[in-house]
């Protein structure tokens, strides 16, 4: 489902006073002390005129890029219709409004950042309200920005704008053009990027400790090499004998906000990190411990597809109770992976690979063997908590015939 555009009307102007007027004032508005909203030129007519806000479209953006408008300045709108996709922390949206209207004027184009709550275009509410002067400078290619309007109230009329279109144009500067970039430059963090580092120096504050812990794989690779051409992967199988094994382990799905108290959650829900391009993302599968195998790979693979799209919803992604970062499919044989805010454990899984191991009756053997370790918030769990937590899951790895019940 689309987010919603949040919008303010001029009737609510005097107890906001962050609604641009659409008169030009000297200068321009200068927003109030403590609002990061950039400094805007605004203009004033005498018909009621709603600003759009930026939205939040998960608990922890705090600003939004502009990817595309999906409508032009002029076009008429109708309520539930996309008006812009805005790339997220974590995903890029359809944004839609929740009025009918005319896109009166686009504040932060394509491609430019606002904060949550800013205003990014504005919405008329019939097409008298759009002066005329407005699409007259758009097929003059004028800023209204820069006219002074000489019509009553300031407003700009269309001989303001014919002459700003005939007067003598300032040369432009002529832009660079752009070398690859070369090593040892400076980038900027992408959005994504931005909220990865927020949520790892979030996690700083969390007391960690780790439990490392090897399971045999023998009978979980015979497993899935059956049922694989059945759509199943092995991400699904992990998620589902992890949820298994936490019905039995609750303080493992447990998650601590406030350094008071902590929460045993309802739901067992499953986060496996996926690396996308320009970051990572935690897709999550809820209710991993109710779902069959086959739901839940056909439910990972609309999962990923999102991902990939950048479409996915933010419940989809922030819901997780427990994560899976498993990078035993690049070969890796063991890392340590760091908590997500909010949560209480973490597993990283390290590939299955061939070992050589002694037996109890004294003989030596090649037995498939996967190494896990457990990253968790020493608050609420405890070190035998995490043993008793992976005993039981390598017992439903070793012997996985319920995992396809």
């Amino acid at each position: 489902m689309a987010a919603l555009l949040h919008l303010q009307s001029s009737a609510t102007a005097a107890a906001a006073p962050s609604f641009l007027l659409l008169r030009r004032r000297g200068g321009g508005v200068t927003a109030p002390a403590g609002s990061s909203r950039r400094r805007r030129a605004c203009f004033r007519v005498e018909a009621k005129i709603r600003e759009i806000f930026m939205p939040a479209l998960s608990s922890t953006m705090t600003e939004g890029k502009i990817v595309s408008w999906t409508a032009s300045e002029g076009d008429r709108l109708a309520k539930g219709d996309p008006v812009v996709v805005v790339e997220s922390d974590k995903a890029d949206m359809d944004v839609e409004t929740f009025h009918d209207g005319f896109l009166a004027a686009v504040l932060v184009p394509a491609g430019e950042s606002a904060p949550v709550g800013s205003a990014i275009a504005l919405l008329a509410e019939s097409e008298d309200e759009i002066p005329a002067a407005q699409k007259l400078a758009k097929d003059l290619n004028v800023d209204l920005n820069s006219i002074t309007g000489s019509g009553p109230g300031g407003r700009i009329v269309a001989k303001d704008v014919e002459a700003a279109a005939a007067a003598p144009k300032k040369a432009a500067p002529v832009a660079a053009a752009r070398p690859d970039v070369p090593l040892g430059s400076t980038v900027p963090f992408t959005t994504m990027q931005g909220a990865v580092s927020k949520n790892m120096v979030e996690s700083l504050a969390v007391p960690t400790f780790r439990v490392g812990y090897t399971f045999t794989t023998d009978a979980l690779d015979a497993l899935y090499k059956k049922i694989k051409p059945k759509g199943v992967t092995m991400s699904a199988l992990l998620a589902k004998a992890t949820a298994m094994a936490l019905v039995q382990h609750p303080v493992i799905n447990s998650s601590c906000r406030d350094g008071k108290s902590f929460t045993y959650n309802s739901s067992i829900n499953i986060a496996v990190a996926v690396a996308i391009d320009g970051g990572l993302i935690t897709p999550v599968l809820p209710d991993a411990d109710k779902l069959d195998i086959y739901s839940l790979s056909r439910k990972w693979k609309e999962l990923v597809d999102k991902a990939r799209a950048k479409q996915l919803q933010p419940h989809e992604y922030n819901s997780g109770t427990f994560t899976i970062s498993n990078l035993g499919m690049f070969g890796v044989d063991r890392f340590d992976a760091i908590l997500p805010p909010g949560t209480g454990a973490i597993m990283a899984v390290g590939s299955s690979q061939p070992t050589l191991v002694g037996t109890k009756d004294g003989s030596i053997g090649i037995k498939n063997q996967m190494q896990v370790n457990v990253t968790a918030d020493h608050r609420v769990i405890y070190g035998a908590d995490l043993a008793a937590f992976l005993q039981t899951l390598s017992k439903i790895i070793e012997d996985p015939k319920d995992l396809t019940f």
